[in-house]
């Protein structure tokens, strides 16, 4: 079973960019599609954005669209998150999820196979 190693979170000023990444310990990688979602401090876990296994297909949370892009590197086991124009509506916990079953079911966010343990965003104002 693959396992998820989150990095790249912090303290970031409004405006500002910051880039996650998320290592997969499985050599099998590319069998998975991957998601992000994220959790602020007394709300539900919301969707983020998702890539399929070979990174020809994203989609977005309307609430993200133009500010983060999701990539992936197969090469590396790795996925990342890039946030731009970063805001304080986006503190939260961000996870990393992947899901062999595909894209489809990483949007739907419901019993995904596999978690990673979050890392901590906070964009200050």
């Amino acid at each position: 079973q693959v396992q998820l190693v989150e990095s790249g979170g912090g303290l970031v000023q409004a405006g500002g960019s910051l880039r996650l990444s998320c290592a997969a310990s499985a050599r099998s990688f590319s069998r998975y599609a991957m998601g992000w979602f994220r959790q602020a401090p007394g709300k539900e876990r919301e969707f983020v954005g998702t890539i399929n296994w070979s990174g020809m297909i994203t989609y977005y949370a309307d609430s993200v669209k133009g500010r983060f892009t999701i990539s992936r590197d197969n090469a590396k086991n790795t996925v990342y998150l890039q946030m731009n124009s970063l805001k304080p509506e986006d503190t939260a916990v961000y996870y990393c999820a992947a899901d062999s079953r595909g894209y489809r079911t990483v949007v739907a966010g419901r019993s995904l196979e596999v978690w990673g343990q979050g890392t901590p965003v906070t964009v200050s104002s």
